[in-house]
């Protein structure tokens, strides 16, 4: 705590390919907390992994640039040091981390366990809901568990894709058909996504995916629209308006997600009360699948030709900038930007504080 002030630790960058777009969510959330509330000590991932931590702010930084603490002065051992303070009796005055890390080493359960091994509170997902949210296999399977409906899919690991290359393609074909999506297992964003039409396509498809991935989801081709919900809560989650994504291209690929600018978000979304609350009920029961806490963005198809629900994934750290999905389903919810972060922040003092109760060994 800094004179009276939540000390919020705040994460951005990684080692990913999405750290230019986890740069982009850090700045915005950086400019959007009250700073008469709270004060900001930034950590920066590169590339490469390393840490670099700035002194606290009081004020927001004035570029994306910035971000990247050229000049900071500590690195990964005293970003480190900072975080495991307290396990020598030390105050390292972080009263909680807030990671905004899309992707593999940040959105996948590793910082996650870090923070836990540090005894940090933290905002979002656990260890085990972060790992589950991003391999989508894992993921699927526990949605089947929990009795939600989806698209048929396959899943395949590289060694798999060596020696069964045409057994797979075979089962693919038969199970699936033609278009089909074939994505990386534990990547987000849609990088690395293809629409394969014929068996030609399927092949380059799978070589792309496992260069950003070991394994390989193949899904079927679904016709029909692509509707998202917020969740937001721990142990009595809500559900936000549901929103409709209209894209731009053929897919909504990462070309359509961030570059074109031509994608629509409708929100909310022009459907009936009846289809919407399902949507809502459904994407708390997908949350609770995943064991999620804090938040996630729950994304759905809704068939065109009978207007069945089919759970397509969540997402455990969606994008969180202004102009993202996840907070504008909110703020026409009700709640604005500012009180989201308030929100998630008192969220995860919550599940911390639950967590301090639990009795580790006689």
């Amino acid at each position: 705590m800094t004179a009276n002030k939540v000390t919020v630790g705040l994460v951005y960058g990684g080692k990913s390919g999405e750290h230019d777009i986890s740069l982009q969510t850090g700045f915005a959330v950086m400019n959007a907390f009250d700073y008469e509330k709270y004060a900001i000590v930034p950590f920066y991932i590169t590339l490469r992994g390393e840490w670099r931590m700035g002194e606290a702010l009081t004020a927001p930084m004035g570029s994306v640039d910035e971000m990247k603490l050229e000049q900071a002065s500590g690195g990964t051992a005293e970003a480190a040091g900072a975080m495991f303070a307290a396990l020598s009796g030390k105050d390292s005055g972080i009263d909680v981390m807030f990671p905004l890390l899309h992707g593999t080493f940040g959105e996948d359960g590793t910082v996650q366990g870090l923070f836990e091994m540090a005894g940090l509170p933290y905002v979002g997902a656990g260890v085990l809901s972060s790992s589950a949210g991003m391999d989508k296999d894992v993921m699927k399977k526990l949605f089947a568990a929990a009795g939600l409906e989806q698209g048929e899919y396959i899943a395949f690991g590289v060694h798999d894709w060596k020696v069964n290359q045409s057994e797979l393609v075979q089962q693919a074909e038969s199970k699936l058909g033609y278009p089909c999506f074939v994505k990386p297992a534990n990547l987000g964003s849609s990088v690395g996504i293809s629409k394969a039409a014929d068996q030609a396509a399927l092949i380059e498809a799978v070589e792309f995916a496992l260069r950003y991935d070991r394994k390989v989801l193949v899904e079927s081709f679904i016709d029909g629209r692509e509707l998202e919900i917020g969740v937001l809560g721990n142990d009595e989650p809500e559900a936000s308006i549901p929103g409709e994504i209209v894209s731009s291209g053929d897919y909504y690929d990462y070309n359509a997600k961030y570059i074109d600018g031509k994608s629509e978000m409708m929100i909310p979304a022009p459907v009936d009360a009846d289809l919407a609350e399902s949507l809502r009920t459904l994407a708390i029961q997908a949350f609770k699948a995943v064991e999620g806490s804090g938040l996630c963005r729950a994304d759905f198809f809704v068939r065109r030709s009978d207007n069945k629900i089919l759970i397509n994934e969540v997402n455990t750290m969606p994008g969180f900038t202004p102009f993202s999905m996840y907070p504008l389903l909110w703020r026409e919810t009700g709640v604005s930007y500012q009180e989201l972060l308030d929100r998630l922040i008192e969220l995860a003092l919550e599940r911390h504080e639950a967590r301090t109760q639990l009795q580790y060994g006689r």
